[in-house]
């Protein structure tokens, strides 16, 4: 049995809440560097590229990253190319469970030369493993730990369910 968490124009107003508060963190930059954390976080990240263009003049780029979740340790995938790094990067995942992926996705990005690495999440459940600390998040979610909060597209629109 599926209960909805957060519908598409909840995640939507989240999204816009959080792109304002990326925003207010560059006011002096103006370049700012999304990744999102495949699949479903970089949907999310997706979304707040849309609403920060909306909002400001800085360039604003939109990056994925993959992990490999049977082995949280590889990265399959990052592609990150620019003549010059922005300063400023933002993580973006979906649901922050155990904070693992989080964490492995963050290591990855020490190798390049940041001035700032932020965490976002769109739901934080609270059930943290791992020292990861969640710089911005759209909600906070207390769930049992056999409970899993999922984002899925229901008629291309994302949608947050409890199964």
């Amino acid at each position: 049995m599926k209960k909805q968490v957060l519908d598409f124009e909840k995640i939507s107003r989240i999204c816009g809440r959080l792109a304002y508060q990326i925003l207010e963190n560059n006011i002096y930059e103006d370049e700012i560097l999304l990744v999102g954390i495949k699949e479903k976080g970089y949907e999310i990240a997706k979304i707040i590229e849309q609403k920060l263009k909306d909002i400001t003049s800085s360039k604003v780029h939109l990056k994925s990253i993959t992990i490999d979740k049977k082995n949280s340790n590889q990265i399959s995938k990052f592609d990150i190319n620019f003549n010059q790094i922005p300063k400023s990067v933002y993580l973006v995942d979906d649901v922050l469970n155990t904070g693992k992926t989080l964490m492995f996705a963050v290591n990855s990005l020490l190798k390049y030369d940041f001035d700032l690495i932020k965490t976002l999440v769109l739901i934080d459940r609270n059930h943290k493993r791992f020292p990861i600390k969640v710089d911005f998040k759209g909600i906070s979610l207390s769930t049992n730990l056999d409970d899993t909060v999922k984002l899925i597209s229901e008629n291309k629109n994302l949608e947050a369910v409890l199964v």
